[in-house]
């Protein structure tokens, strides 16, 4: 299934730190959990071994929250962990 990025998930990639692969990796691949009012949430853990926001981290978890459309997955917004 196709995944497309709503504005404001698109907005959200690069200030918290997520590529647009890593988005449509996480919903491909991810796990599922429910979310908030009907949604679908995606989490996938991607390795990091850099710098973020003056700290090292070895690990990116990205949380996606998206609807499902007839024939694709609109990404609502992007959630991005570092641990």
């Amino acid at each position: 299934m196709n995944v497309r990025l709503h504005p404001h998930a698109q907005a959200r990639l690069n200030e918290r730190g997520a590529t647009e692969a890593e988005v449509i990796a996480t919903v491909e691949h991810g796990v599922t959990f429910p979310a908030q009012f009907g949604r679908t949430g995606f989490r996938c853990n991607f390795p990091s071994n850099a710098e973020w926001n003056g700290k090292f981290y070895t690990t990116k978890k990205v949380e996606v929250i998206a609807v499902q459309e007839e024939e694709y997955w609109l990404v609502i917004t992007v959630i991005v962990k570092y641990f």
